[in-house]
């Protein structure tokens, strides 16, 4: 059996209300859907939830909202998985990479005000700001920006369900014009694959949810009647994963309690350690550690990222790497170029960053296996 970095703890409540909604008359578009964005409303202190099949589809559909089209500049890190960029390609805009803060590895405010000062033609209409690894990034500074510049943001918030700014776990709809979510089974909570667009504002909800279906608006009371105003998707998420979902979120505080535990076993195994840096305790937010990030210094280790990944491999724990930065990826780096300077802190994140194994059910004796793993391999 491998450990890998991520997985999903499913456990009697989850089958037997997965169970009930496959015996109930609505596999899809019930009522079941309805109730888990009322409970994702409820938690998250959101006026509006719109749920869909995936993350990366809720991305795309606030890119569709908000009208992102050719000539638009969307900010975003190179720090994030690939849907964060590939939606702003999707919609026809162009990304516009900003480098990270090695504080707290999200996009980093002064950089992205810098290149709101120089865009005097006002191009930059959006920043999609991803809390990495479930850590919040500097929201009040991002929302100053959002004041002053008028640009929208997007929370790209698929690590970080469960973390909180001064105990307020709805600090991510507070904040961002439109929030995306993840349910993907290595995230904090899982409905196999899903995700969920969050929002306080009724005109983007409105069009969330006509996107969502092929853009059909239904004639109410008269069963078969339908227009199509706009060119929508089959976005929609099935009432038998809904029901994972509400059975999942009644855990959502006890999973991320888990996870915080686990990384603070990490931190004293690793801190005091030239070798490592360990993630930043930020002042008034909660990391909901999605991920454990580990900087290594393979100066001091003296081995390659690639041979540290492979010796983990063959003691069978799969570490991973969060992630190659998206503007280094053939297809961006052909379109766009790349710059070394303009990206130091991505580069040294990514060059000495691994993911170490981080989920509610890794079990004590897993972790002490790894702690094991660790002392051979680093030299400990």
């Amino acid at each position: 059996m491998i450990i890998s970095y991520g997985k999903q703890s499913i456990d009697d409540s989850d089958l037997k209300a997965v169970k009930n909604a496959l015996k109930s008359d609505f596999l899809t578009q019930g009522p079941l859907v309805q109730q888990f964005e009322k409970n994702l409303k409820k938690k998250l202190n959101s006026r509006y939830a719109t749920a869909v099949n995936n993350g990366s589809s809720a991305l795309l559909t606030i890119g569709k909202i908000l009208n992102w089209k050719k000539g638009d500049l969307i900010a975003v890190p190179p720090i994030t998985f690939l849907s964060s960029v590939n939606t702003i390609e999707h919609c026809g805009a162009k990304p516009l990479f900003i480098d990270i803060d090695l504080n707290d590895y999200c996009m980093d405010p002064n950089i992205l005000e810098k290149a709101l000062k120089k865009d005097k033609k006002r191009k930059i209409k959006a920043a999609i700001i991803v809390d990495y690894g479930g850590q919040p990034a500097q929201w009040e500074k991002f929302f100053t920006l959002k004041k002053k510049y008028k640009i929208k943001l997007i929370n790209d918030n698929c690590h970080a369900l469960g973390s909180s700014i001064n105990q307020d776990q709805g600090y991510a709809v507070k904040y961002a014009d439109l929030v995306s979510l993840s349910f993907h089974p290595v995230k904090a909570i899982t409905t196999g694959e899903g995700g969920a667009i969050l929002t306080n504002n009724i005109t983007y909800e409105k069009k969330a949810k006509i996107l969502r279906s092929h853009g059909i608006i239904k004639k109410k009371n008269i069963h078969w009647k339908y227009r199509m105003e706009e060119l929508g998707y089959n976005f929609r998420l099935p009432d038998i994963n809904c029901a994972l979902g509400i059975s999942q979120i009644k855990r959502l505080d006890k999973f991320i309690k888990r996870r915080i535990k686990i990384s603070k076993i990490y931190d004293n195994f690793f801190s005091n350690n030239v070798k490592f840096q360990v993630p930043n305790r930020i002042f008034k937010s909660k990391n909901s550690f999605h991920l454990y990030p580990l900087l290594v210094n393979l100066k001091e280790i003296k081995k390659t990222k690639d041979k540290i990944i492979n010796e983990f491999l063959k003691k069978k724990i799969k570490i991973q790497v969060h992630y190659i930065p998206v503007n280094l990826q053939p297809y961006y780096k052909k379109k766009y170029g790349f710059n070394k300077k303009k990206f130091k802190n991505s580069l040294d994140f990514f060059n000495n960053c691994i993911s170490l194994p981080i989920y509610s059910d890794l079990s004590l004796k897993d972790i002490n296996y790894i702690k094991s793993a660790c002392k051979k391999i680093f030299k400990m």
